[in-house]
């Protein structure tokens, strides 16, 4: 590899590193390129990416990013995961594959600007994801109007019962 093709690949992943809203540092040994094309699609469809490359490269493509407190993780055979929107679904994918492959390893992550452990990292992928939490907060706004509405309406349906009440007993008295 020329040092021009160096210079591309580590401005490709720079420009990645700074539009990446949460990167993960995963070790990939023993894993096949199946097992790894698999990953692959599934982070796709939460609009992420996984990059392998050298660590020398990595360490070059994080400087002047948010990324750049993992550097000192890219030892050995590395795998560099960037999310570009939700954090959430590509830790969820990343924590699923992980728990079904013990080969690929949860280094580190970082999460705008902070840097994140694996402990860390499982927690950030138990949460719901942003669909599930704005769905959750609709169904809170949603529920005060109709409850407000209930509650008004009560009156005049209370009242419209007590006349109705009153009429039945005084037509009993006629009667």
């Amino acid at each position: 590899m020329n040092r021009e093709e160096k210079a591309a690949i580590i401005s490709e992943l720079n420009e990645s590193f700074s539009k990446s809203k949460f990167s993960v540092v995963a070790d990939y040994r023993g894993l096949t390129v199946t097992q790894l094309q698999k990953i692959r699609i599934e982070l796709k469809k939460v609009d992420s990416e996984i990059r392998v490359a050298k660590n020398t490269l990595l360490r070059r493509a994080v400087t002047e990013t948010e990324s750049n407190v993992l550097s000192d993780d890219f030892t050995g055979t590395t795998a560099v995961v960037m999310a570009y929107d939700d954090p959430v679904g590509p830790a969820k994918a990343l924590a699923k594959f992980a728990e079904d492959h013990d080969k690929f390893v949860i280094r580190s992550a970082v999460l705008e600007g902070k840097k994140l452990g694996p402990e860390e990292f499982v927690a950030l992928s138990k949460l719901p994801t942003k669909d599930v939490l704005l769905s959750q907060l609709l169904s809170v706004l949603n529920g005060v109007p109709t409850g407000l509405v209930q509650v008004l309406s009560g009156v005049p349906r209370t009242f419209v019962y007590g006349l109705q009440a009153l009429k039945e007993k005084k037509e009993q008295v006629e009667h």
